[in-house]
C-alpha cells in the first residue's frame, strides 16, 4: 500500500515536472458567509463562516479547483415582533473551473453539491412560545445544488485570496408550507497552498 502510494506521488511529480504550464496546489482556506435565501420568503441575511481544504490542477490558463468545505448558513426572518433564526451547517463540494489571467488574478465557474449536516432554529411551541436552538432539520431538505460563481487572486508566500457567490438552485423546503426557497450564499475567503508543484 505504502509503495502503491508512494508511486502515483512519483508519477504525479515527473508529470508536473515535464510540462512546465502544469501545475498542483494542496491548500486550506477559511473566511466570512454572508447568507440568506431567496425565494417566496423575503428573509435577512445572516453571517457566518466556512473552513475547508481544496486541490488545484492547473494545465496553461485553464485549472480544476474541488473543494470540500464546511459552511454557516441560514437567514433571519421577521413575523409580527419576532424575529425568527434559522441556522443551517453543510457540507459544501464545489467543483470550480478556473480561468487564470494576468498576475496569478483569476476567475472561477461551477457546480457545488450541499449536504446538510445540521439545522436549529426557532420555533414556536404548543404554548405560544418562541424556543431558541430547536432541530428544524427535518424541516429542509437534506441536499442542496448551487453553482458558484468568483474571482480570485493567487498571492505571494503561498497565500490564496478569493471572492465567491454561491446561487441556490433547488428548493431546499421541506416541510408542509410549501415554500419554495433556495440558498444563496456570498462568501469571502482566504488560503494558504500547503503543497505546490508546477506552476
Amino acid at each position: 500500500m505504502k509503495k502503491a502510494f508512494l508511486i502515483i506521488v512519483c508519477t504525479v511529480f515527473i508529470v508536473f515536472q515535464s510540462n512546465a504550464q502544469a501545475g498542483f496546489r494542496l491548500g486550506i482556506k477559511g473566511g466570512l458567509n454572508f447568507a440568506n435565501i431567496g425565494g417566496d420568503l423575503d428573509a435577512d441575511s445572516r453571517t457566518g463562516f466556512h473552513a475547508g481544504a481544496f486541490a488545484t490542477i492547473k494545465i496553461t490558463k485553464f485549472a480544476i479547483q474541488p473543494e470540500i468545505i464546511f459552511s454557516k448558513q441560514g437567514y433571519n426572518l421577521d413575523i409580527s415582533t419576532s424575529d425568527f433564526e434559522s441556522n443551517f451547517s453543510y457540507i459544501n463540494v464545489p467543483v470550480l473551473m478556473k480561468l487564470y489571467l494576468i498576475g496569478g488574478l483569476n476567475l472561477q465557474i461551477g457546480p457545488q453539491f450541499g449536504f446538510l449536516a445540521s439545522a436549529k432554529g426557532d420555533v414556536v411551541n404548543d404554548l405560544g412560545e418562541i424556543e431558541s436552538g430547536s432541530d428544524i432539520k427535518d424541516l429542509y431538505k437534506s441536499t442542496d445544488f448551487s453553482v458558484g460563481l468568483g474571482a480570485g487572486i493567487d498571492l505571494p508566500f503561498g497565500l490564496t485570496a478569493d471572492a465567491r457567490y454561491n446561487l441556490g438552485l433547488s428548493d431546499i423546503d421541506d416541510s408542509s408550507a410549501s415554500a419554495e426557497i433556495n440558498n444563496q450564499v456570498f462568501q469571502v475567503s482566504v488560503g494558504y497552498r500547503l503543497i505546490s508543484i508546477g506552476k
